[in-house]
This record gives C-alpha cells, structure tokens and sequence, in this order.
C-alpha cells in the first residue's frame, strides 16, 4: 500500500499517521481530508509526504485505500456524492454503521472492511480487529501494533463494545484517587502512586502465557486485600450490572 487517504482526521486519524512514522520502514504517501484542518495541517507541517487535500474526492483520488473515520451521525453528510471506484480499498472506522449501509451510502463495490485501531497505534503497540480479513488491510495494522481479524460483523461489534469500557477504567482510577485524598493524602501523591500501581499490573499483561482469571488469583493471597475487595465490591451484582451495560451498548452498535 504506497498511498493512504484519510477521511475524518480526528484523535484516531492523527495516531494512525503517527505510527505509520513511528518507528522503522518506509511510510506511505497519506491524503488528509479537510475535515479535522488544524489537526491535518500540523501533521501535514510535521512529516514528508503527509498532504491535506481541497476535499473528501480528492482524498479518494489519490489513494489506494481510503480510511473513513468521521462520526457515524455524520457519515452519510460527509460522503454524500463521493465517487470511489471498486479498485480502491475502504477502511471503515465507524461504530454502529453496519458494512452494507456504508456501501448503499458509497454507491460502489469496493472491498470495504471494518476495523477498530485504538490510539496506542501511534506507539504501534495497540492490537486492531478487523472484519473481514483483507491482505492489504491487516498487513497495515500488523505494522501498527497487530492485527486480530474475525468473520463476521456481530463479533466484530462484541469487540467494538469492549472499547466502550476504556474511559471506566480510567474512572476507576480517578476514584481510588479520590478516596485518598479524602483520608487525607495529598492529591499530586494519590495520583503518582495509583498511576504506577496499574502501570505495573499493565506489564503483567503482557504476559500471554496465564490467562486474565490466572493473572487475578496470582495477585491474591487468600483472605488476603486484594480478595477482600474483589468479593465484596466486584461481587456477582456488579458483574451482572456490567454485563447488561455492555447488552445494551452491543443492541445500539447492532
């Protein structure tokens, strides 16, 4: 893939071009749609061969795969008269737009295959799913971090569900904060030491050999504190009350 467009040039945008930059390897040419200018015009300032393009066809035009990340109640306004010819390789970013409304608003037989890249990609350390699996479209996320294609679009949405629970943990640990600093520790200590106790359990993670459930149990000691608060707040409720969250978050993206 020598030639990327990209329209919608928002938080996602800006970390995909990043981390076709990041690290070692040639990057593509990429097209910027207008939309998003301030962004696009910085990252267009910032790397060669990054371009911002007078509107969402000429995006299209120069490009062999074109990333359409805009906001789904916006879609059909932003792509409205877009002419892509069926050569060209769609990469659609949006949650709870299904494939075949993308196509019916497009006009075109264009491969066009969803994914879900998270801002890590900028790092290039963030696994992206993708669906279905295309050559050109998983290699280009493999270099981001990897790739995780699957079949069909309905577990691509579970999937895309899980996303919606990354701004909770970060709540999460906003309240634990909180709490602290209500038993009287100093609010800039709460947050450096609650910030490097889940830096660290995120190390772990990167354990591939123990599962999640494994991880938990060797990190408690019977009895033990961590047990303690696991049972008696993260009791059999709360999951069920998260579960639900999520039914009810899939049921929209369905």
């Amino acid at each position: 893939m020598q030639r990327i467009g990209i329209i919608g040039v928002g938080e996602i945008g800006r970390a995909i071009v990043e981390g076709l930059h990041h690290g070692d390897g040639a990057p593509p040419e990429v097209f910027l749609s207008p939309r998003g200018a301030r962004t696009a015009a910085a990252l267009a300032e910032r790397f060669a061969g990054v371009r911002v393009c007078a509107d969402n066809q000429e995006v299209v035009d120069r490009s062999d795969a074109v990333v359409i990340a805009v906001r789904r109640q916006d879609h059909r306004e932003a792509l409205a008269g877009l002419e892509v010819d069926d050569d060209t390789t769609v990469i659609h970013l949006m949650a709870g737009v299904a494939t075949g409304e993308l196509r019916r608003t497009l006009g075109t037989g264009a491969p066009i295959v969803r994914a879900i890249p998270l801002p890590a990609v900028r790092e290039r350390r963030s696994v992206t799913v993708t669906c279905p699996a295309h050559p050109v479209v998983d290699a280009l996320f493999e270099r981001l971090g990897g790739v995780l294609p699957v079949a069909d679009e309905g577990a691509f949405n579970a999937f895309s569900a899980l996303t919606g629970t990354l701004t909770t943990h970060y709540a999460y640990l906003a309240a634990l904060t909180g709490w602290a600093t209500d038993q009287g520790i100093a609010p800039d200590a709460a947050d450096r030491y609650v910030r490097g106790l889940f830096q660290n359990v995120g190390h772990s993670l990167g354990d591939g050999t123990r599962p999640l459930h494994q991880l938990a149990a060797d990190h408690e000691t019977p009895g033990g504190n961590n047990e303690r608060i696991r049972t008696t707040w993260f009791d059999p409720a709360n999951a069920a009350a998260l579960g639900k969250a999520l039914d009810g978050l899939l049921a929209d993206l369905t």
